[in-house]
């Protein structure tokens, strides 16, 4: 397959509003590493609401060698599936390329489709400027030669060897600047008036079961030098008026002689910030680091809690205990920073008693901690990648069953992850093995705890309306009843009150 020169189209389908748009940092880290080497052009789908028509325009208009699109399992996958299939019917010659955490975690499935040609697992810049050099002929490399390359051969889904993990992207900053109009990625948040979503580090030390990441990196991280942290900072700042940052990183805190360097950068910008973060990182930090943890400004901090049960973290190989958990939230709250905590229910094994043990930690936490922030999540495990092997963990998911008893088989192509059950598993909100009424039970709990304690991350809703849902649902809230709170659902509504699942993307 060889198209010739040309374009390389970087498409990043929509995955949110309009209005919550972020810098799109997959394609143009991709854009970044082709600059100089392949020509591109850069569609976001969460800025551009026709995307798909205006990258069957824009192929129809110019020499385009190659489409590659950036895919979450979920939203982004139906998005991107119905743009393949346009591109597919209109321009059967490009090659079509997925690159991100769905390919890299399904390429099987994400190859067992008719519009989709190559499959990147991994980090992906440099697979995919090879394989570019490939399709173009600038190359007389062979596709078997890739690392990181999922394909077809006469008819067969082959993948290559994995690539090895690299910090190269690193070295320089991302050109926000080529975006256009940069300030539209730019909206008011809870952090400021102008924030700025941002990647620092790269990759998680820690393999959770349940978390994409660990397919993407496989336990390998890598920090930013200070020098180039104070770049980005000095130019979002500087440049275009950030006073907020949401830091992407899928874990900030790491080992804190590496950390302090940044910490220090941060700490001169004082830019309010928000970031990922696990409770025994957070209690191992020195006085030193809270202090310049509270100079930075940091508001936020996301905690994986996951469950109050120990033997589920270790199942899940989260590596934390409950208690860790508490001590983090108190040391959180000492140093003035909000503790955000994600927790995780309705596990295959018992789901309903697991459920209702985390409903009463979180009550326990709220009695103690009522300003600290509560994600509720449905545990869905990430099917391991064909390279990945490792007996526990796919032994774990052959010994899933759903509600009638029937083992769980996981979807074969991209067309059946889009279906209403799986694309609710990618969300965390379905799964096999949770009933219609636990489903209800969940749904409930987390509207009237939303409502009795309105995330402070919701800066439109209003103060009267979030004291109103206050009262509303306390004693709901006080006496356990959370069935039916259609009353809350109403006010809800009249209130405009946003998930903080959503406000924490």
């Amino acid at each position: 397959m060889h198209p010739g020169a040309g374009a390389v189209l970087l498409i990043n389908p929509t995955i949110t509003k309009q209005r919550n748009a972020r810098f799109p940092l997959a394609v143009l880290g991709l854009a970044a590493a082709l600059e100089g080497r392949h020509p591109w052009i850069l569609l976001d789908g969460n800025v551009d609401r026709d995307f798909v028509a205006s990258a069957v325009r824009i192929i129809g208009e110019r020499s385009v060698c190659a489409v590659g699109l950036t895919v979450m399992g979920g939203p982004q996958l139906r998005s991107a599936i119905v743009a393949s299939k346009a591109i597919r019917a209109g321009f059967p010659d490009v090659p079509i390329v997925w690159g991100g955490a769905f390919p890299t975690n399904c390429p099987q499935a994400a190859l067992n489709v008719g519009y989709v040609d190559f499959a990147v697992r991994g980090q992906g810049e440099e697979t995919f400027s090879r394989l570019l050099g490939c399709l173009t002929g600038r190359s007389d490399e062979s596709l078997e030669s890739i690392a990181g390359l999922s394909w077809r051969r006469d008819g067969q889904i082959v993948h290559n060897e994995r690539r090895a993990f690299t910090a190269a992207s690193l070295g320089a900053r991302l050109p926000y600047e080529l975006l256009g109009n940069p300030a539209q990625y730019l909206p008011p948040t809870y952090l400021g008036r102008r924030t700025a979503g941002y990647q620092a580090a790269l990759g998680c030390r820690y393999r959770c079961t349940f978390c994409g990441v660990a397919g993407m990196f496989r336990g390998k991280t890598a920090l930013p030098t200070a020098a180039r942290l104070e770049e980005d900072l000095r130019f979002l700042t500087g440049r275009l008026g950030v006073d907020g940052i949401q830091f992407y990183d899928h874990n900030f805190f790491d080992r804190e002689v590496d950390m302090q360097p940044l910490l220090e950068t941060l700490a001169r910008y004082e830019v309010p910030w928000w970031c990922f973060a696990r409770s025994d990182a957070m209690l191992k930090l020195s006085e030193r680091s809270w202090s310049l943890l509270k100079k930075s400004r940091l508001r936020m901090a996301y905690i994986g809690a996951e469950s109050p049960s120990e033997w589920l973290l270790h199942e899940v190989r989260k590596g934390t205990r409950p208690d860790q958990t508490l001590a983090a939230i108190e040391a959180c709250r000492g140093h003035g920073v909000v503790a955000e905590l994600s927790f995780m229910v309705a596990p295959p094994r018992d789901p309903e008693g697991e459920t209702e043990k985390t409903f009463d930690f979180i009550r326990l936490i709220k009695r103690r901690y009522p300003e600290t922030e509560v994600m509720i999540y449905v545990y869905t495990p990430v099917p391991p990648p064909p390279d990945r092997t490792e007996p526990a963990v796919a032994r774990s998911l052959a010994e899933l069953r759903d509600c009638t008893g029937e083992p769980v088989v996981f979807p074969a192509s991209a067309d059946e992850w889009a279906e209403p059950l799986w694309h609710g598993y990618w969300c965390h909100s379905r799964a096999p093995w949770l009933s219609e009424r636990l489903r209800t039970r969940i749904r409930d709990f987390t509207t009237v705890l939303g409502c009795r304690f309105p995330t402070v991350m919701d800066v439109r809703a209003s103060r009267g309306g979030k004291l109103a849902l206050k009262s509303l649902s306390s004693w709901r809230f006080r006496y356990g009843r959370y069935g039916r709170p259609w009353e809350l659902d109403l006010c809800k509504r009249l209130v405009g009150l946003r998930d903080p699942r959503v406000l924490s993307l």
